[in-house]
């Protein structure tokens, strides 16, 4: 399962909101900026994202948006299955509506495809935006203990 650039980037533009929490309304152009993904792009996403409540817009000179939750709220699941729809390797299996072939019965790669689609969402589904800013200033830390010498 490859994940488009719709999936990659509102994961990058959430974890952005989560690390800018508390700033008030951020403008798309400073994740746009930050993130190095067109703003225009970037509209089209947070739209999905609002209409599922995963972001808030402010309106006005200082507009913006904000997490439509708490950091420790937002699933990275939730953010893929707005942006990409349902987790699913094969049709047959998807988590909202499955394609029935008449082979599903006994077919035996199909419970292959589940086992990959219930191990990916798990995976998605355990990792929120308050892991990533947690995994976020971890890196850091650990970049500032090593002190180069010339």
């Amino acid at each position: 399962m490859k994940l488009s650039t719709k999936g990659r980037y509102g994961v990058k533009a959430m974890f952005d909101l989560a690390q800018h929490m508390g700033e008030g309304p951020i403008s798309l152009k400073s994740i746009a900026e930050r993130q190095g993904i067109s703003e225009h792009y970037l509209e089209q996403l947070v739209s999905g994202l609002r209409k599922a409540g995963l972001v808030k817009s402010v309106r006005g000179a200082q507009g913006g948006y904000l997490l439509g939750k708490e950091p420790d709220k937002i699933k990275i699941g939730d953010i893929i299955r707005v942006l990409e729809g349902p987790i699913a390797p094969a049709d047959c299996v998807s988590e909202e509506d499955p394609e029935v072939c008449s082979k599903a019965e006994f077919c035996v790669t199909r419970t292959i495809w589940e086992k990959v689609r219930d191990s990916i969402a798990e995976v998605l589904d355990s990792i929120t935006l308050e892991t990533m800013l947690e995994d976020a200033k971890k890196i850091e830390s650990d970049r500032s203990l090593y002190m180069y010498y010339i």
